[in-house]
């Protein structure tokens, strides 16, 4: 059974970072790196949002980001771990949330249970 588990959230002050993790595992059918990967993020309150998005393949592998955190996050995936990666700088309060990793370029697919961010002062 294919799955994905978050880590790496927790509660920072404004302009710190902090280092999102993403396990996938029973990727059998389909191994992990044919699939382009996604990070999602949920405020109390509000809708799903897109946050980043890699495509299938190694390395940074043309990542794309929301104009609201581009320049401050980093998306990558390790494709021999099975590993996705989140690194967000100058973090602001705004950027409060559940994040989730998801299968998908636009993060549509399979996700996983989350992990919380709270930016506060």
């Amino acid at each position: 059974e294919e799955q994905l588990v978050e880590s790496g959230g927790g509660l920072v002050h404004p302009g710190g970072s902090l280092k999102l993790s993403c396990t996938a595992s029973g990727f059998t059918d389909s191994p992990f790196s044919s699939y382009g990967m996604a990070w999602v993020r949920q405020a109390p309150g509000k809708g799903l949002e897109w946050v980043a998005g890699i495509n299938r393949g190694g390395g940074s592998g043309n990542p794309i980001y929301a104009a609201s955190v581009r320049g401050r996050f980093t998306i990558s995936r390790d494709n021999v771990n099975n590993m996705l990666y989140l690194q967000m700088n100058n973090l602001q309060t705004g950027d409060s949330a559940m994040y989730y990793c998801a299968t998908g370029l636009s993060g549509s697919g399979l996700r996983g249970p989350g992990t919380r961010v709270t930016v506060s002062p």
